[in-house]
């Protein structure tokens, strides 16, 4: 029965859902109008706040661009493609192709949601290569799905946050240890619950007909042009194995000492750390930067669209339209229900302003105060608001771009099986967040 509603939702999600980038533009036009609406006399303050907040994810964009550059270079190296490969060849039926990648993807979205983006990306292709009885695009919605996880993770956004000292927040909430948020034993039921449920609900999902398995691109490797015969003195420098080895060793040794002094596993740690061992493992830099050139293709629907959101989150912020979709909620809710509609706002305000730490700023200093003073405890609506937040990744587009960039899909082929694990996952965390905060 659910592999023919899915069939049905996928179908229509394909018909009439749009390219990722006209949802961006489409969300750009919607969030402005609305902001007119609710300043009609401050039109300026709007073209303002989006021209200022246009370029703010710009570092961010490039640290998406080189995650995913450096993690699919480095997946090129023959001895990690052959033990990609020896890994996805366990899933030899479509249920434990679905069922693998899940488990893949949301163990490496429990260690770092920045580190998972690039492994479910490259996994989901092998398997995909490797069980052409799977599905596809539910094989990608499978290893996609998982970002429902990050924020009860070692790199949860605003569970780092709050635990932070002297946090944007502190004197208003305090210090939050990670005790109480990300390893609480509430939120480590939540985690459990959809970690194993989740799976079950994709197979389910399985289409029995029009199986649509990944398509093999047969693309002719310029990387090999690096092993012609080095007959000059610059033919011999792009060949030689010696600078790639000491360059990216500069770069471990830099990644040691972060480690060592108490650094966290952040976007930039994992790039550099990418890019050294690619460095090191590629036979030479020539073979390096042609393997780089082959990737860099896939990333330009994140530099595209990106931005667009920044001006989004800007002219939300500017706007008050974020702070009355979240003041809304709060009028209704009482100390039992506080944390459920935090839920709810949460992931409302997400689909326009798609960012852990970005919301966090927005809707923290509106939710905690007014949760506090209902004598909410505000570990819960710090784990309320970041459930929400990764809730609705499911159907907003922004963060599967690197995925789908890599996997060459559109968001129509996915967002069908996405929407149906959204409402399972908001019933759910819906459920538990009532009973167990």
């Amino acid at each position: 029965m659910l592999s023919s509603i899915a069939d049905r939702v996928s179908r229509v999600v394909q018909r009439y859902l749009p390219d990722a980038f006209v949802i961006a533009v489409l969300l750009t036009l919607f969030v402005f109008i609305a902001g007119f609406v609710m300043n009609p006399q401050e039109p300026i303050t709007l073209f303002k706040s989006f021209g200022d907040g246009f370029w703010v994810y710009l570092a961010f964009t490039m640290q998406m661009v080189l995650l995913l550059l450096t993690g699919m270079v480095l997946a090129a190296v023959p001895v990690i493609k052959r033990g990609l490969e020896s890994i996805a060849g366990l899933a030899n039926t479509p249920a434990k192709a679905y069922v693998l990648t899940f488990v893949v993807s949301a163990l490496a979205y429990y260690i770092n949601w920045g580190l998972a983006v690039v492994v479910g990306a490259i996994f989901v292709r092998e398997v995909g290569k490797r069980n052409q009885q799977a599905h596809f695009p539910l094989l990608v919605a499978a290893a996609y799905s998982p970002t429902v996880l990050y924020t009860a993770g070692l790199s949860s956004s605003i569970g780092l946050t709050v635990a932070t000292k002297d946090h944007f927040l502190a004197d208003v909430m305090g210090i939050i240890p990670t005790s109480q948020t990300i390893f609480h034993p509430s939120t480590l039921i939540i985690f459990a619950v959809l970690f194993i449920t989740m799976p079950i609900v994709i197979c389910l999902m399985a289409p029995k007909n029009n199986i649509k398995p990944y398509q093999v691109k047969e693309v002719t490797s310029k990387s090999e042009a690096s092993l012609q015969k080095a007959d000059t003195p610059a033919l011999k420098l792009e060949q030689t194995p010696i600078l790639g080895i000491v360059t990216g060793a500069v770069g471990l040794i830099y990644v040691v000492i972060e480690f060592i002094n108490g650094k966290d596993l952040d976007l930039n740690i994992i790039n550099l750390l990418f890019l050294s061992l690619g460095l090191i493992m590629h036979r030479s830099l020539g073979q390096y930067g042609n393997a780089f050139k082959e990737a860099v293709g896939s990333t330009s629907p994140i530099i595209l669209q990106f931005p667009f959101y920044a001006g989004i989150i800007a002219v939300l912020s500017s706007s008050g339209l974020g702070q009355a979709i979240i003041d809304g909620m709060a009028s209704v809710a009482n100390k039992e229900t506080f944390d459920v509609f935090t839920y709810w706002s949460a992931g409302i305000v997400n689909i326009l302003a798609p960012s852990g730490g970005g919301q966090w700023a927005l809707q923290g200093p509106l939710q905690v105060p007014a949760g506090i003073k209902l004598g909410v405890d505000p570990a819960t609506i710090a784990m309320a608001v970041g459930w929400g937040d990764a809730w609705t990744n499911l159907i907003q587009p922004f963060w599967a771009l690197p995925i789908l960039s890599i996997v060459g899909l559109h968001i129509r082929h996915i967002m069908g099986y996405c929407f149906l694990l959204a409402i399972w996952v908001g019933a759910v965390t819906t459920i538990l967040l009532f009973f167990l905060y």
